[in-house]
């Protein structure tokens, strides 16, 4: 202690801020060193508030936008906003990791509650970041154009995908029938891409025609999967047929 405080003007304090990964967390290391010697190494509480808020950017630019937990909500509104982007194009928001790494703080920062932890940092916050991003005249067409189910015949509320090039909607083929028109999204300007399910949810087909599927392969497909799942319903004529998620009646 007594050389410490000889040497005090000469004794280095450094607080170093890090990324604890296991604990997704941020961490303060203090350190007292002379020259090249470390005198004194202790953790100190975690930052809070602004310093937090500040700290949790700095762990993003580093290391990436997967530490974040984004949760089926948050992921699936970034998926959809995404496909708008490219679809639609401005202004839509580009909600790449590129470019939210740049507007970090137009979108994360408003949302962040001065916690050092990314536990803290839920899917609703993401979501409303996200959304802050779509001009306030925009925000109530994002259900409009690109909805998150779509309700089949059959009463289903089925999920849309937007995590490739085109929407997709993976649907029984049984849950169509009586549909003569094919499923589209954008105020019908944008058709869905239909993977049509046996009933046991394996792939049948993939199309963005549907009437035209069942004027010409359906009678293929009937054909197979008659054989196949012979408790579900494989009519003629899918058109005049009440679409359903269910298999006959036992002893029909």
């Amino acid at each position: 202690t007594d050389i410490r405080a000889a040497l005090a003007d000469r004794i280095e304090i450094r607080r170093e801020t890090s990324f604890d990964r296991d604990r997704r967390a941020v961490r303060v290391r203090e350190t007292a060193r002379l020259g090249a010697i470390t005198l004194a190494e202790r953790m100190l509480p975690a930052p809070s508030g602004v310093d937090a808020d500040r700290a949790i950017l700095e762990a993003l630019r580093e290391h990436g936008l997967s530490l974040l937990d984004w949760g089926k909500e948050a992921e699936t509104l970034r998926q959809r906003l995404g496909w708008l982007n490219r679809g639609l194009g401005a202004p839509w928001p580009d909600v790449s990791d590129a470019a939210l790494l740049d507007r970090i703080e137009d979108w994360l920062l408003p949302f962040l509650t001065g916690a050092a932890s990314f536990a803290a940092i839920n899917s609703g916050a993401l979501s409303a970041g996200l959304m802050s991003l779509v001009p306030h005249e925009l925000q109530r067409k994002v259900e409009a154009l690109a909805p998150t189910h779509f309700d089949a015949p059959s009463g289903s509320h089925v999920p849309i995908r937007y995590d490739g090039e085109w929407p997709v909607l993976a649907v029984r083929v049984q849950e169509l029938f009586g549909l003569d028109r094919h499923p589209a999204i954008a105020n019908g300007t944008v058709p869905l891409t239909l993977e049509l399910l046996s009933p046991a949810h394996r792939p049948i087909q993939t199309t963005r025609d549907l009437p035209g599927f069942w004027r010409g392969s359906w009678a293929d497909v009937r054909t197979d999967m008659r054989g196949r799942y012979p408790r579900h319903v494989w009519p003629e004529n899918p058109l005049t047929t009440a679409a359903t998620s269910r298999a006959k009646p036992r002893g029909t």
